[in-house]
């Protein structure tokens, strides 16, 4: 335990130092990637050694800043530089490389600057295209000529749409695995996202008018023509569901809102107000009866008609002068109702999710005009919006240990499971948070609430909110709080807060998250995604590495069965790299499972073993293959990456391969001609795609051993088999079925997984269900 509180502190001295990355890019290190790149370019242009090639150490000066941004900008790398320090980092080699000058100045950070382009980063893209709100996205890259001259459209594009959708740019060479994931293959690529709806390519014309076009068959608000027919019931309708109108009356006198502005306007205040119009010209009655001489834009309020019953109505109707949508679209909402106001005892009594932002005698962000849209935006989840003051309630909010503004989701089950939004304060991100919140089974500890002895396992998250790992951690607790329901809870603890508790349980790096498991406490290392924790979980319950002993070690690994392969992690507890390493070092173990035995040997605990084995430096990764002529025989692991992927394709090349090296002879007469089906990977030697997929193949290969034949068809050697089945890509899976025919066609049906156990899981369903014909002739008698 004592190590366990001293540790920490040298962590953080390690962080906090002269040279520290954050210092270098003069950034806070609350720093959101969009401050860092904007930092890191006002830098470049300064220092880059295009521009001081009288300075010697121009080259050394622009490394230094070079490596504090790639550290910085990647989510990962951040988070490990945050916990370790540079120490942390001792197997990563960014920043080694640059770009010209010219780079920096007209390439990087194309839309930085641009206040109507949202530049979504990992982190931020799947909260923005799930919020119901409409996004338009650009995925490019830096180095793409079609994406600079798209620029300035796009920028034109989203000047004229804002407001109506959110325009959006994901820069693709720094967010590679993202776009991957999307199915990003050509830059750039624009798509329409809306939550409920299959993403949608534009592939036309991109010129403003031809984008305006395509994006506006998805504005799905109508307008409304009102004539004598119809006007009495429109008004009464939006009375029953308090909905207000926006009506442009159309006269020969003045200008009217032409028929495209009406329509931004009814997709900027979707769910908000019905936005109609009148033809004065056929219309008179309606007209003379409002006193409309010449044309003009009224916007009625919820529950407020231009039918009068007396008199002494009165007239709470806004008259707007604009013809351009934006302004009159700022007015409505201005005009509209604000949030719901909730008192203390209100509070006591919650019984429903809501959504409320805590203030202090000012608006805060509740003023906001955007944020009116919320009711609409999370009705469907049944989520209410109001606002707290909390100086006429201060219990209200020292019971919450609630001291500044804050927006917080109540779960329905009282004023005790809330949770706290520590993300951007921008409409999609807040209604992501409600909806993940809400369905979540995260709760926010205090240290009334903290499980001292609790005989259920825990897993908490020590963090502080001013941290951007931190924050990126939160959405991904959230949805292993689903993935594991019922086999643990889920808790937050606030460190700038609840300092006593944090300092109990030597926490001095964010985020630190813990499993307390009744008297067990165990610290997760891993990437920050929901399907990692939860595997690290799964591992806790049934261990995927072997903990090997001096007895053990001898016994299974250098007495081991001929048959076996051995991988061995030599590492210290208190080495970063070895912290860094031991959750990729599961997930590695966890995806060998079945051919390959994993195991790890502490050398401060067992430093005699190390020793004699004559492991000098941590960690030391060794492979003890199968047949050896001398059981000592092993080969050491010097790959630069020490990733989960890139352990298991350098184990990969040890083991006994199962799929078949085809031949052209061999692809026709066994995989066209033959009895069984095929599975067959094309490839190239030189492909780096085909490299990371090899071993995921093999994977499969193993798998659907004795169920179907697998095969892999080198294309450098054989181009022709390659151009005969039809292949244009590398790496390209085809499954060729066998149903009873003379002859299969050269071309198969494509597997576009990636994935070796998906692949292998979906054919062994499939081949289960194909009836195997039996190629044998039939007798006449």
């Amino acid at each position: 335990m004592l190590l366990r509180l001293l540790l920490p502190l040298c962590l953080v001295a390690l962080v906090i130092g002269d040279d520290d990355y954050y210092q270098r890019l003069d950034v806070a290190r609350d720093a959101s990637s969009r401050d860092i790149r904007k930092a890191f370019k006002k830098l470049a242009l300064t220092l880059h050694p295009d521009k001081n090639q009288d300075d010697p150490d121009a080259h050394e000066k622009f490394l230094k800043i070079n490596r504090a941004y790639e550290v910085l900008k990647d989510e990962e790398l951040r988070k490990k530089y945050d916990k370790y320090g540079e120490k942390g980092l001792d197997d990563q080699q960014q920043g080694g490389r640059y770009e010209s000058w010219n780079f920096y100045r007209y390439d990087f950070g194309i839309y930085d600057d641009d206040a109507e382009v949202l530049t979504l980063d990992r982190g931020e893209f799947d909260a923005a295209v799930s919020s119901g709100e409409l996004f338009f996205v650009n995925f490019y890259s830096p180095r793409c000529s079609h994406c600079h001259e798209l620029a300035p459209m796009w920028r034109e594009f989203a000047k004229e749409m804002d407001g109506v959708i959110r325009v959006a740019a994901v820069n693709c060479g720094d967010n590679r695995m993202m776009c991957r994931s999307k199915g990003i293959g050509s830059y750039p690529s624009l798509y329409v996202y809306r939550a409920g709806m299959q993403p949608v390519k534009y592939s036309g014309d991109r010129s403003k008018d031809d984008l305006v076009r395509f994006v506006m068959k998805y504005v799905t608000s109508k307008v409304t023509e009102l004539w004598a027919g119809n006007f009495v019931n429109a008004f009464e309708q939006a009375g029953s569901t308090e909905t207000g109108w926006l009506l442009s009356y159309c006269s020969d006198i003045g200008d009217c809102l032409s028929q495209h502005t009406r329509r931004k306007l009814a997709g900027m205040l979707d769910g908000m107000a019905n936005v109609g119009w009148v033809d004065c010209s056929t219309q008179k009655h309606i007209c003379s009866q409002m006193n409309i001489e010449e044309s003009k834009t009224v916007f009625y309020p919820p529950g407020e008609s231009p039918i009068k019953s007396g008199e002494n109505d009165a007239d709470h109707s806004l008259v707007l002068k604009s013809l351009d949508a934006k302004e009159i679209y700022i007015s409505v909402m201005q005009a509209l109702p604000a949030l719901e106001k909730l008192t203390g005892a209100d509070m006591k009594i919650l019984q429903s999710p809501w959504l409320i932002f805590i203030v202090f005698g000012d608006k805060g962000e509740a003023g906001d005009y955007e944020f009116k849209k919320l009711n609409t935006l999370l009705k469907s989840k049944n989520i209410k919006v109001g606002t707290l003051d909390c100086n006429p309630f201060p219990y209200i909010c020292d019971q919450l240990y609630i001291n500044s503004r804050a927006v917080v989701v109540f779960k329905g089950k009282g004023l005790h499971e809330y949770e706290i939004h520590h993300g951007k304060t921008t409409l999609y991100e807040l209604v992501s948070f409600a909806k993940e919140s809400v369905n979540s089974l995260v709760h926010t500890l205090s240290p009334e609430t903290f499980p001292e002895k609790d005989k259920e396992p825990w897993l908490i998250d020590f963090f502080a909110p001013w941290c951007p790992p931190c924050r990126a951690l939160l959405p991904e607790l959230r949805k292993a709080s689903r993935l594991l329901t019922g086999q643990l809870k889920f808790g937050t603890i606030d460190c700038t807060i609840h300092s006593k508790i944090c300092n109990l349980h030597g926490i001095h790096a964010y985020p630190t998250t813990l499993i307390f498991n009744q008297s067990n406490i165990h610290e997760y290392n891993g990437q920050h995604s929901a399907e990692q924790l939860m595997e690290y979980v799964q591992d806790l319950m049934s261990p995927s590495v072997v903990t090997l002993t001096p007895e053990t070690y001898v016994s299974l690994v250098k007495q081991r069965k001929r048959d076996e392969v051995w991988m061995v992690d030599f590492y210290a507890p208190w080495c970063g790299p070895c912290q860094a390493l031991l959750p990729e070092w599961k997930r590695m173990a966890r995806m060998l499972s079945g051919m390959v035995q994993v195991g790890s040997v502490d050398c401060q605990k067992h430093h005699a073993l190390c020793q004699s084995e004559m492991v000098h430096a941590y960690p030391e990764i060794r492979l003890f293959p199968m047949n050896p002529a001398s059981s000592d025989k092993y080969f050491k692991y010097n790959g630069w990456h020490r990733d989960a992927n890139s352990l298991k394709g350098w184990a990969f090349g040890y083991l006994p391969q199962t799929a078949e090296d085809l031949t052209p002879q061999k692809f026709n007469s066994e995989v066209l001609e033959g009895m069984e089906h095929w599975l067959v990977d094309f490839y190239t030697p030189w492909c780096g795609h085909c490299q990371i997929f090899a071993p995921e193949f093999e994977i499969a290969a193993r798998l659907l051993k004795g169920k179907l034949r697998t095969g892999k068809v080198n294309c450098q050697n054989d181009p022709h088999v390659c151009q005969s089945a039809g292949i244009h890509g590398y790496p390209t899976v085809m499954f060729y079925q066998y149903q009873g025919r003379s002859k299969r066609s050269t071309g198969g049906e494509e597997i576009n997984s990636r994935n070796g156990k998906d692949i292998a899981e979906n054919l062994l369903r499939r081949v289960g269900d194909i009836p195997l014909h039996e190629n044998t002739k039939k007798d006449e008698l």
